[in-house]
């Protein structure tokens, strides 16, 4: 396993055995989300759309790829889990240990410890995938956060902390390699 936890033959989007007549392998391109979550009036909660909106702005994607910013849906991510292959979750996470605007790279069942809540009435990254493997929709999901300084402001703070704003050409650079490490050409603009 590599960073990411991606494995040499799911980074190449190597899917199915040779052929019986042909012997040649099928190459399917994976279907890639990277979902970026935050709530841009809690300071350095709203990471997740900042990337978004730095990728966006700066680069072009192939069909196979999307960059959404999904804000703090909940359940509602269910309909965009079903339509890829591979996701990278983009959030601001809290508990690491690590001094604000480290960068951290965990797996799913790594999240709870380090998940921020979006609010009182949200719900878990980690229930929404829960929920979305009962359905049968199984992508392989790879989680990028950054540790925040604040994310509870006493007032809505829209801008990030220094520390926070700092990490953001490490997430975006981050969000690259994973696509690279997927086939997936991306183009600056």
């Amino acid at each position: 396993m590599g960073e990411f936890g991606v494995n040499s033959e799911e980074s190449r989007g190597v899917r199915g055995k040779p052929g019986a007549n042909s012997g040649k392998r099928t190459v399917m391109v994976p279907r890639i989300g990277i979902l970026c979550i935050g709530n841009t009036l809690m300071q350095d909660e709203g990471v997740g759309p900042r990337v978004a909106e730095e990728l966006l702005r700066r680069y072009s994607f192939p069909e196979n790829v999307e960059v959404l910013d999904r804000g703090t849906m909940g359940m509602a991510l269910l309909a965009d889990i079903k339509n890829y292959d591979v996701i990278l979750l983009v959030d601001a996470v809290d508990n690491t240990g690590e001094p604000p605007g480290t960068v951290v790279t965990y797996l799913p069942e790594d999240m709870a410890p380090y998940e921020a809540f979006h609010g009182a009435h949200d719900i878990r990254l980690t229930n929404v995938l829960e929920a979305a493997a009962i359905l049968g929709y199984n992508p392989a999901v790879h989680c990028l956060g950054v540790q925040v300084q604040n994310m509870s402001p006493a007032e809505y703070t829209i801008s990030l902390s220094p520390s926070v704003e700092a990490s953001l050409p490490i997430l975006v650079q981050c969000a690259l390699n994973f696509l690279e490490r997927f086939g997936a050409k991306v183009a600056e603009k």
